[in-house]
């Protein structure tokens, strides 16, 4: 299916900003892959959350970061690319239906989302930052510093959001043996364990954002985490929310309302509107 929307105008070509201190500011595409045919939470992101629909917070929280140049969506149903422009979301092309399939890996939409906008743009980018929409609560602020965090540091490939869990696998984490046999312990670390208290602090791979060089999303073959060296940013883990099913939609409904997150769009929406 061909998408009528015509392609924007290109993007600032690099070096036209800088970061303050005469270094140019590396050019930045966001994108939020969003294909239709969810099977766990059908029509996930497209259901509401706080008013919104559930795609519709990373756009806002791409918007409200100063570090991100664009922000597309990356979707081949057509109703997510409805939704997503009516709040302000840049839909350039429908994704094919090749890549958009329960077992398309990442890297390949990745890479279509790159490739495609540059040669619309006739202009590189230099970092990709990957938003998943099923992970909605984002401070912009964080993918802005890890956005520096990565342009400072040559060495790395990406920088990628962890977070502590609220247990401690180490210590607990067991796997099963035979279907009836005995459990034994996941980790050999925690041999010897007895206290939650005695053991390290274990980080987690969150899913709220991914920050890598955009050379490093071009090369990549199969797996980002065993290809490259990435640094991390640490955020909270009630912010490191993800949702898969109807279970975590109302769980993160009920933090919402119970005020144990925050949407900072949302306030920015209100204060916009109090302005009119």
């Amino acid at each position: 299916m061909t998408d009528p929307t015509p392609a924007p105008a290109p993007a600032p070509a690099p070096g036209d900003a800088d970061d303050g201190v005469g270094v140019a500011a590396p050019r930045v595409l966001a994108v939020i892959p969003a294909r239709g045919g969810s099977k766990g939470l059908p029509g996930k992101n497209v259901r509401e959350l706080a008013g919104l629909p559930l795609i519709c917070h990373s756009i806002k929280a791409a918007a409200l970061c100063p570090g991100i140049t664009r922000c597309i969506v990356s979707t081949d149903d057509p109703e997510i690319a409805e939704v997503a422009r009516a709040h302000g979301g840049d839909v350039p092309f429908l994704r094919p239906d090749r890549l958009a399939t329960d077992w398309t890996p990442m890297g390949p939409v990745m890479q279509h989302a790159l490739e495609t906008v540059e040669q619309q743009e006739g202009s590189p980018y230099d970092v990709f930052v990957l938003l998943d929409p099923t992970s909605p609560s984002r401070v912009p602020q964080q993918i802005a510093e890890a956005i520096s965090q990565l342009h400072g540091s040559p060495d790395l490939d990406g920088v990628i959001s962890v977070s502590e869990p609220t247990f401690q696998p180490t210590w607990v984490g067991v796997r099963e043996t035979t279907p009836s046999g005995p459990v034994e312990r996941y980790y050999a670390e925690g041999r010897g364990v007895t206290r939650r208290q005695d053991t390290g602090r274990f980080l987690r791979i969150n899913g709220n954002f991914y920050v890598w060089r955009a050379d490093f999303v071009r090369r990549l073959q199969v797996s980002w985490f065993d290809e490259g060296r990435h640094g991390m940013y640490e955020i909270p883990e009630p912010q490191a929310f993800s949702i898969d099913d109807e279970y975590e939609f109302r769980l993160i409904e009920a933090l919402l309302g119970a005020g144990l997150l925050e949407l900072p769009w949302l306030d920015a929406d209100d204060e916009q509107q109090a302005g009119r």
